[in-house]
């Protein structure tokens, strides 16, 4: 019998054990959901181990030589990672556990490096890019291309590794099928700037809609428009970048209700998210809706499609609305404008209570899978 077909060991590392991690991440910081979710998670990770490196673009490297905008989304690069800088600063650190983020080839050198130091590789499932392909390229041979290169690098991370980590139950059918063995739901953290200070008093009647993230197209902004155009009494503020931005913007022209930010800082958007009322994501598919989470930190309710992966999290019902159809956007907020005050503060108490609760148990649970790997690193692969 494998390794791989092995079941896991109980065994857990004792807390005084050394535990070195290194994490793998083809995402540039806070630049998509992936990005933010280990930019939040990290800090609050490094000070309970003994190590931990993360390797990812733009994270105090020179300026990559190779760097490839992704078709649909110039925003989005596959960069090449520099090898030498990256053996060096692994073989400084001799991690005891590899996280693999990503199906990139910084991904597949985590496991590479993983091998080589004989650490425990375990790898994330972020992103369905079955159905982002289906949405960016078009062109139906390019398209089986980027699904088989990136079908075939899942395959290897998810044989590969002592366990896959998804945060929406709903993927493991999909990880299964890729090769996983071992499958665990792990929840998403929070960034500090959403933490720390108390959030102002929601106001006592829907007045701002808030809408953040890549005004791409799998995000149906354009659904948000429409409301804006029927329900001018509300102020729509659209924060972020991407490629339907401009059309975006000329689909909203004389409109007055409706405002584009661009992308914002996480200070920005803490101070963006306390002004407004309710977080918008009527997205036709979100893997889990991390800005949701944070929008419920700051004690604002969350409308959100019910596909995106954040309703598979019972715990956070109490800080959401479910919306059934993303196109019902305007009849979902005319409903909420009959709210009362009262239930928009035991809603907004709820939402942050909810999102603080996960934040705390998804560390946790982060530093327990990591010693419980770290304890059965005898087991990993060569």
């Amino acid at each position: 019998m494998s390794a791989l077909q092995q079941p896991l060991d109980n065994a857990v590392a004792p807390p005084d054990m050394p535990l070195r991690v290194a994490f793998f991440s083809d995402a540039f910081p806070e630049r998509n959901g992936t990005g933010a979710y280990y930019h939040d998670l990290l800090p609050q990770l490094a000070p309970r181990v003994e190590g931990l490196e993360v390797f990812q673009p733009g994270a105090g490297v020179a300026a990559p030589r190779v760097s490839i905008p992704m078709p649909g989304d110039p925003g989005q690069r596959l960069v090449a990672p520099p090898l030498r800088h990256i053996r060096r600063r692994c073989d400084a650190l001799r991690p005891h556990v590899v996280v693999a983020v990503t199906p990139g080839l910084y991904g597949l050198l985590g496991a590479w490096e993983a091998r080589r130091h004989g650490a425990v590789l375990i790898s994330a499932f972020h992103t369905d890019f079955d159905q982002l392909a289906g949405m960016y390229w078009r062109n139906p041979v390019f398209r089986s291309v980027v699904k088989l290169v990136v079908g075939t690098a899942n395959r290897i991370l998810c044989r590969r590794s002592r366990s896959v980590l998804i945060n929406n139950a709903n993927l493991e059918p999909q990880v299964r099928r890729l090769g996983a063995q071992h499958v665990e739901v792990i929840g998403t953290p929070l960034s500090r700037e959403f933490l720390e200070s108390t959030p102002p008093r929601i106001p006592e009647k829907l007045r701002r809609v808030c809408f953040a993230g890549r005004l791409a197209p799998e995000k149906n902004v354009e659904q948000i428009i429409r409301a804006a155009k029927s329900l001018p009494q509300l102020e729509f503020v659209i924060c972020g970048e991407g490629p339907l931005r401009s059309a975006l913007e000329a689909q909203a022209s004389g409109i007055a209700n409706i405002r584009f930010t661009g992308w914002l800082d996480r200070a920005t958007l803490v101070h963006t998210l306390d002004n407004s009322s309710l977080l918008l994501l009527p997205s036709t598919f979100e893997t889990f809706g991390s800005i949701a989470l944070e929008a419920m930190a700051r004690g604002r309710p969350a409308l959100v499609s019910v596909t995106a992966g954040i309703h598979s999290w019972p715990t956070l019902r109490p800080g959401l609305f479910s919306m059934l159809r993303p196109e019902a956007v305007t009849g979902q907020l005319k409903t909420l404008l009959e709210l009362t005050p009262e239930k928009w503060q035991e809603k907004s108490s709820d939402a942050r209570n909810v999102a603080l609760t996960l934040n705390r148990q998804t560390v946790e649970h982060w530093l327990g899978l990591l010693r419980k790997q770290r304890g059965s690193r005898k087991q990993a692969r060569p």
